[in-house]
């Protein structure tokens, strides 16, 4: 598989280098990756983001939820409830992993299991020094004066 150059985007941005790693695990990751458990990501509003997985018939104690270094990691574990027969079997319980890459700024603020549907919730939490400011155009600094032990020795001579 060949990976995108992302050199034109270098040129002209800072602070994006994060970019080519995410495109590049995405593209290899997407091909292997089953489609279990299904998922949906919701945009609750400007700051607030939700993720549901179909896990039906896992228990809370069968999950797990981990947000390691920008990636979330959902394991799901089923533990042996001996042997069984089926007719038929539709309802997948074998294991599965399932990440998430989180931008920056992006928290895990709690997780629900609820009707066979566990639904993380997320928030982006900006810190206040990244946030916008206005800076003044020709403004000069305040300037304060230090006393220094130099003048007052000026004084004594």
């Amino acid at each position: 598989m060949n990976s995108i150059d992302l050199t034109p985007l270098y040129r002209s941005s800072i602070g994006f280098d994060r970019l080519a790693s995410l495109l590049d695990s995405s593209l290899k990751s997407d091909s292997s990756v089953p489609g279990y458990p299904p998922y949906n990501i919701e945009v609750l509003d400007d700051n607030r983001y939700g993720i549901s997985l179909a896990v039906a018939g896992f228990a809370e104690g069968e999950l797990d939820i981990k947000v390691e270094k920008g990636v979330l990691t959902i394991r799901g574990q089923k533990e042996s409830e001996g042997e069984r027969k089926y007719l038929h079997q539709g309802i997948a319980n074998r294991a599965f992993e399932r990440k998430f890459n989180l931008a920056d700024y992006i928290e895990v603020t709690g997780a629900d299991l609820k009707d066979g549907l566990l639904t993380i919730s997320l928030v982006k939490e900006i810190p206040e020094a990244m946030k916008p400011k206005t800076i003044a155009i020709n403004q000069k600094p305040s300037v304060i004066e230090h006393k220094t032990k130099d003048s007052s020795n000026d004084k004594a001579a």
